[in-house]
C-alpha cells in the first residue's frame, strides 16, 4: 500500500508513553459514524488523549435478523432523524448511491451477496494501520462520498476519495484481497472488543466505560476532563 504522506491533511502524531486511549468502534454504514467523523477526528488534536479508530461491520451484517425483527416506527423516525442531524451539523447528506450493504428495503432482507461491506472496511483497517490520523482521514473522505449521496461506486470516485486521505485505492486494493483473511481477523477483534460493551455504532470506549452514538460526544469530552486528560 502507497501511503501519500504529503496528501495527509493531518500530521500523524506519536503516541506518548501513558498516554490514555478513547476506542472508536466504527462502520462505514453507520450514518450515525458518519456524522460523528469529523467531530471524532478532531478530538486528537483538541485533547491529550489517543482516539483509535477501530473499523467494525455494521449490525445488518452482524445482526442480519436485526431489521426485519425492529419495531416499524424504527426506519422512518431514523430516516427523519439523520437528514436533521445533518443539517444541524451542516454536513452534506443524500440518498445512499448504492447502500454499502444490499438489502431489501421492503422486506429488510439482508443479501447473501455482499460486493461492497466486506472491501471498505478491509480497506478501512489497512487505513488505520497507517496511524490514527491517517485512518481518520479515509473513513472521513469515504464516509462524506457515501452518505453525500455521491455515486461512489462509479467512476473513480473513491479513488478520489482516497486520494484526498493520502492513499493509493489500487494499492490499498491489492493489498485487501491479499491480505484478506489477515484483516478479517482484526475487524473480528475488534467486534469481540466492542460486544461487552454495545451493540451499536458509533461506539466510543475510554477506561472500560462506553458512550454510544454521536450524541454522546459531549459526554465523553467530560469525562476526559473529569478523568485529568488535559487540552492540547
Amino acid at each position: 500500500m502507497a501511503l501519500k504522506v504529503g496528501l495527509v491533511k493531518t500530521p500523524i502524531r506519536r503516541q506518548s508513553d501513558g498516554m490514555k486511549t478513547v476506542d472508536v468502534f466504527w462502520s462505514f454504514r453507520s450514518p450515525y459514524s458518519y456524522l460523528a467523523t469529523k467531530r471524532l477526528r478532531a478530538m486528537g488534536s483538541t485533547w491529550d488523549v489517543r482516539v483509535r479508530p477501530r473499523p467494525v461491520y455494521p449490525i445488518a451484517i452482524r445482526t442480519p435478523e436485526f431489521f426485519s425483527e425492529i419495531r416499524p416506527q424504527w426506519v422512518p423516525y431514523l430516516v427523519r432523524d439523520i437528514v436533521r442531524l445533518a443539517q444541524y451539523l451542516d454536513l452534506p447528506f443524500g440518498p445512499l448511491n448504492p447502500d454499502p450493504v444490499v438489502m431489501n428495503m421492503v422486506t429488510r432482507e439482508i443479501s447473501p451477496d455482499q460486493p461492497h461491506i466486506g472491501r471498505l472496511t478491509r480497506l478501512g483497517i489497512l487505513a488505520c494501520e497507517a496511524g490514527d490520523d491517517a485512518g481518520w482521514a479515509f473513513m472521513d473522505e469515504v464516509s462524506t462520498l457515501i452518505w453525500s449521496g455521491g455515486a461512489w461506486t462509479e467512476g473513480d470516485a473513491l479513488a478520489q476519495a482516497a486520494s484526498r486521505a493520502g492513499f493509493d485505492l489500487a494499492d490499498m486494493d491489492k493489498q485487501q484481497d491479499a491480505e484478506a483473511e489477515r484483516l478479517e481477523a482484526i475487524i473480528a477483534e475488534n467486534q469481540a472488543a466492542q460486544d461487552p460493551h454495545h451493540w451499536g455504532v458509533p461506539l466510543m470506549v475510554f477506561e472500560g466505560e462506553a458512550f454510544f452514538g454521536q450524541d454522546r460526544l459531549d459526554v465523553l469530552e467530560w469525562r476526559l476532563e473529569q478523568s485529568g486528560v488535559q487540552r492540547r
